[in-house]
Parts: structure tokens; C-alpha cells; sequence
């Protein structure tokens, strides 16, 4: 009896004690990261998903586009040589010196459309690019190459396209007067790895070498230029409204309105790292890229990462009023209950993530808020038994799920706008507590 006796007043004491209570909602908090982290791995699952739909319909549509024009190729041997059992022996090795143009001019037409894989949006494109310039006179003393070792009949003008699949045309170009048709692949992968070449005629006699070239391609996801010109100018025109210009280099100038955009370029050679004319390769080349991403305005997945973020904001301040309202109204709160109001709250994030993939975010987020909202204050109501304590919760929730959304929405302010709203909120915390005697909580007082 006495063993039964002391059970009973240690479990009126845990009853009564604020902070066994305190420790206990503490605990249900930790422990509902449990569920926390593994909405968060749903959404990388469903964004992992989305990439490999996106890479699906790339790869039978086209691939991200890079364009790397123009470079001349010119295949030269040296020769070493090896004593091998007395006897010596001559090896030849041959190379490449590779000139770049003093002009280039590329223009992009790009004509954008979406596709679909189940329930995942997909930009892919369709490219007309017109890129014309002019060489100077290719001086192969300038490298320090002898003549007479210069394979001149092999010189060779390469154009780098990045995903040679999705070519939509049978491509030529224009070198000076002459037509040349393209084959595929390069004769040198010291610059470009990707690509179609023509042989070209070279001749001492002739002081400059004009290019055109006319190309159709599929792309997806956007598109990207190697500014190898002495003078690189691009510029791009598109439907699309929604633009994301990344790389090196920034637009010169720009207009983006809901009708699509225009951007133009302008690159000098003084603003990269390599020079018009070298040999062997040269891996800086690529870090000069720029280009432009067609992107989808509304990334749901994202934002519904971000609301997650905030998920103890939503567990703690909702068992916080419970907390309150325990001590206000003398109620006995169960942990199973805190427990079963956690998961309730989680699996707001999980409804948020299934309805933001068939409607848009905004709809998703009232939906799963309103769902939520009604759950927990109806659970409320049969445990408190009071109608004020009821709309005063649905209130608070109301305006928290609000809060989190106008964070979500305004990105640049969220640090600044969710700080002042936590002030504001243990600012209440404090003058809403500030009679309570804590150390007669149980008491009648």
C-alpha cells in the first residue's frame, strides 16, 4: 500500500508540475522531427523524380545547348627522337594550332513549348541561330610552327554543338564564296568535344576569311555561347516570359515582359582568360560561358521546402497555446493528445506537396491550411469543451499559416519579416504571462 501510495502522489506530482510538462512538450517537439524529415525526403523524392522526367525528355528532345563558333584548325608535326640498341630513331607527332575569329555574330531565335511526363511540366525549345564573322589572316609564324610542317590540306573549321542529336537541318556554311557542307565530329578535341567540321581552303594570298552559318536545333531547359570571337556579340529573341540569364557574363541590355524577351551581348576578348590563337588545348575556355535558362515562374517543390523549414514554428506555437490555455482553463492535456495535434500539423505538409502538383501552389496552400485548421480546432473543441478557447485557437491559426505564407511568397524580406513576427509573438508570450504564478500553477490561486 505504501509502494501504491507514493506512485500516486509522484504522479500527482508530475500532474501538477510545469515543468514536467514543460520537458514533455519539449520531447513530443523533438520527436515530431521525426515525421519533419521525412516530408522533407518526399519533396527531394518528388523533385528527383521531376529532374529525371526533365532528363527524359531531353534526352529524346534535346539536351541544354552549348554553341562554341568558330575555330580553325590547323594540324602541324614535330618530330623527337629515341636511341633504341645504338640505333636512332625518328618519331612523328602531330598537333593542332587553333585560330580563333576577330568577329562574331550569333543570332537566336528561340521558340519555346512545354511538354508534359505525367504530372511534371517540362520547357524545351526549338533554336534558329544565324552566326556569321570573319578570320583574319592565319599566320601560323605567329606560334612559332615551321611551314613546311603544316598539313595545310587538313586545315579544318569546327562549330561545337554540345547535343548533335537534336540538329533539325542539314547545316552548311559559307566560307568566303564557297558553300562547304558539315560532318560530324571534330577534328581536334582540344577546344571543342562536341561538334560538326568542314575542310577548308587556306591561302597565303588571302587576307580575310568571312563565315556564314545557318542552324535549327531542339534544346531543353535553356541555352549557352563560348564567346571565342575577338568581338563576340549575341543576341537572343523569345516568347518565353520568364528568363534566368546566368554564365559570365551578364546582358549589355535586356527587355523581359510578359510577351517574352529580347537580350543582347556584348564580350570582348580582353574579358577572358585565353587568347585568339594557340596550340595544344586549352581548358579555360569553357569558364567563359554565358547563356540564358527558360524557367518555370513557379517552382512548388521549392516552396513547399521552404514551409517545411518553418514546421517547429508551427508545432510550438500551437503547443504553446495549448500549454496556455491548459493552464487558463485547468485542463488536463494528455501527451498522446500534443502528440496527435503534431501530426496533425505535419501532415499539412504532406497534403500541401500531393495537391501543389495538380493545382497551384496558392490553392494547394489554402486547401491543406483550411483542412488543417478545421481538424485541429474540432479536436480542440472536445478537449477544452470551450467555444471562446476554439475561435481563439482557429484564430491564431488563421493568422500563423497566413504569416508563413507571405513569408514563403516574399523571399528577399523573409529573414527581416519573420524576425519582427517572432518579436511580436514572445512579446505577447510575455505580457500574456506576466501574472501567472508559476510555482502555484496547481494551486487555487
Amino acid at each position: 500500500m505504501s509502494n501504491e501510495s507514493s506512485f500516486e502522489k509522484f504522479n500527482n506530482w508530475a500532474k501538477k508540475s510545469v515543468g514536467v510538462r514543460i520537458f514533455t512538450i519539449a520531447f513530443l517537439i523533438l520527436i515530431l522531427l521525426i515525421p519533419v524529415s521525412m516530408v522533407k525526403s518526399i519533396i527531394r523524392e518528388r523533385e528527383n523524380y521531376q529532374e529525371i522526367a526533365i532528363d527524359e525528355i531531353g534526352h529524346k528532345w534535346g539536351n541544354h545547348q552549348t554553341i562554341t563558333a568558330m575555330v580553325v584548325s590547323i594540324p602541324y608535326n614535330t618530330y623527337s627522337t629515341t636511341k633504341e640498341n645504338g640505333v636512332i630513331k625518328t618519331h612523328k607527332h602531330t598537333h593542332f594550332a587553333n585560330f580563333l575569329p576577330n568577329e562574331l555574330n550569333i543570332n537566336t531565335e528561340i521558340s519555346p513549348e512545354k511538354r508534359y511526363r505525367g504530372i511534371y511540366e517540362v520547357v524545351v525549345y526549338n533554336g534558329d541561330v544565324s552566326i556569321d564573322g570573319y578570320f583574319d589572316e592565319i599566320d601560323i609564324q605567329k606560334l612559332g610552327i615551321d611551314p613546311e610542317n603544316v598539313l595545310w590540306e587538313q586545315a579544318s573549321l569546327n562549330l561545337g554543338i554540345s547535343d548533335l542529336r537534336s540538329i533539325q537541318n542539314n547545316a552548311s556554311v559559307k566560307w568566303n564564296e564557297h558553300q562547304l557542307g558539315f560532318n560530324p565530329g571534330v577534328e581536334s578535341k582540344d577546344i571543342i568535344y562536341s561538334g560538326i567540321s568542314t575542310k577548308i581552303n587556306l591561302n597565303d594570298s588571302i587576307k580575310k576569311y568571312s563565315f556564314n552559318v545557318l542552324l535549327n536545333f531542339n534544346g531543353s531547359k535553356g541555352i549557352s555561347f563560348t564567346p571565342l570571337g575577338k568581338t563576340t556579340n549575341v543576341n537572343i529573341n523569345s516568347s518565353w516570359p520568364d528568363p534566368s540569364f546566368n554564365g559570365s557574363f551578364l546582358p549589355d541590355s535586356r527587355e523581359i515582359s510578359e510577351n517574352g524577351f529580347s537580350a543582347h551581348w556584348e564580350v570582348l576578348h580582353l574579358n577572358r582568360n585565353y587568347p585568339q590563337q594557340f596550340t595544344g588545348s586549352n581548358n579555360n575556355i569553357s569558364n567563359s560561358n554565358f547563356g540564358v535558362d527558360l524557367i518555370l515562374p513557379v517552382d512548388h517543390y521549392q516552396k513547399s521546402m521552404r514551409s517545411v523549414k518553418y514546421a517547429i514554428m508551427f508545432i510550438s506555437l500551437t503547443f504553446l497555446f495549448y500549454f496556455f490555455s491548459q493552464i487558463k482553463k485547468r485542463v488536463r492535456i494528455h501527451p498522446i493528445q500534443y502528440l496527435i495535434i503534431g501530426l496533425a500539423i505535419c501532415l499539412f505538409f504532406t497534403l500541401l506537396i500531393a495537391i501543389s502538383e495538380h493545382l497551384q501552389f496558392q490553392y494547394a496552400y489554402l486547401i491543406g491550411s483550411i483542412a488543417t485548421i478545421f481538424s485541429i480546432t474540432s479536436y480542440s473543441h472536445f478537449i477544452f469543451k470551450d467555444r471562446l478557447i476554439t475561435y481563439i485557437l482557429s484564430g491564431i491559426l488563421l493568422i500563423l499559416y497566413g504569416f508563413i505564407y507571405v513569408i514563403i511568397q516574399i523571399q528577399d524580406f523573409s529573414l527581416l519579416i519573420g524576425s519582427i513576427g517572432l518579436f511580436i509573438i514572445l512579446s505577447s508570450v510575455m505580457y500574456l504571462s506576466r501574472n501567472i504564478d508559476w510555482y502555484n500553477i496547481g494551486g487555487k490561486e
